[in-house]
């Protein structure tokens, strides 16, 4: 017989989503039912009794902040490595090419166009 999923069910799994949650305090003992998670960002902390799942203040330790991030980041300033402007460039007049052998009623229509 195979596993059967119900959409929306009971999570499968035993993972505290508060060992990875910064405001979360672990204490683990010997024993696997040892565990005691203090929540820090209550006001007062609390004791959480259960295998948190899912929290809408949870926040990721192993993911950096702002200022972590500017810390990292390098500044990259524009270097200019051409004269010459990129991209379209606009030319000052165009000229028709010189059609030699040309009809000149061919070269009335260009010029009229």
């Amino acid at each position: 017989m195979g596993k059967l999923h119900v959409k929306n069910g009971t999570p499968v799994g035993n993972t505290h989503l508060c060992k990875s949650c910064t405001m979360g305090q672990c204490i683990t003992g010997y024993r696997e039912s040892d565990l005691l998670v203090i929540c820090n960002n209550t006001s007062p902390n609390i004791v959480v009794p259960f295998t948190v799942y899912e929290c809408s203040e949870y926040s990721d330790k192993h993911k950096p902040n702002w200022q972590q991030m500017e810390k990292l980041a390098i500044d990259i300033q524009p270097v200019r490595i051409s004269s010459k402007t990129a991209g379209f460039s606009t030319s000052p007049m165009l000229h028709p090419a010189s059609n030699t052998g040309v009809d000149e009623e061919e070269d009335e229509v260009a010029r009229i166009r």
